[in-house]
């Protein structure tokens, strides 16, 4: 299976582990991260001529481990269950190593470096998302950290400076530039 097919049956396997009751942050980040997430990772694969469709499954995978068994090791769970997924639709094996290598690449925090402009797009994306999300950023502060207002603003600013220290192209940055510095002034 390949093209649009898989893409979209891939889609449809995410966004149906996002609804379950085991959903390890419910359904929220389906529609708040991955499908913002999904849109800057599709400009990015046609204006750097990336393998879209590598992109898109990459997307819509990147965070399944974290859905499915929560955020610790999420990225090496995520390219098993990815793996097996894309084997299960009978998806050629060398593609679904590059899948998996955007996969295991996209968390900055554990310094495996993206080698594809599939796997940079990807890891780029990730964190352009966030600055679409900024309410789920509260949120997490407050509801899962237990902070003050003072700390989750100090928080969510420094998070952001984060995602945006680690944008790798410099087409993400054009991409979401005049959002980073709104939020630079909005969170002084």
């Amino acid at each position: 299976m390949k093209g649009k097919n898989i893409v979209e049956e891939v889609r449809k396997f995410v966004e149906e582990e996002s609804k379950k009751p085991t959903a390890h942050y419910g359904y929220e980040p389906y529609p708040n991260h991955l499908v913002p997430m999904r849109d800057y990772a599709v400009q990015l694969a046609k204006r750097l001529g990336a393998d879209a469709e590598i992109v898109e499954l990459a997307t819509w995978l990147h965070d399944i481990g974290s859905i499915m068994n929560g955020r610790e090791d999420h990225h090496i769970i995520g390219a098993k269950i990815t793996e097996k997924k894309l084997k299960e639709l009978g998806y050629p094996q060398d593609r679904i190593e590059k899948v998996r290598h955007c996969i295991l690449s996209h968390r900055a925090s554990q310094k495996i470096k993206p080698e594809t402009v599939e796997a940079q797009i990807i890891s780029d994306a990730d964190a352009i998302s966030n600055f679409d999300n900024i309410p789920g950023i509260f949120m997490a502060a407050f509801i899962y950290e237990n902070q003050s207002q003072q700390e989750a603003k100090a928080s969510v600013r420094q998070k952001l400076e984060r995602k945006w220290e680690r944008l790798v192209l410099k087409e993400s940055r054009d991409l979401i530039k005049p959002r980073y510095e709104a939020i630079k002034l909005l969170l002084k």
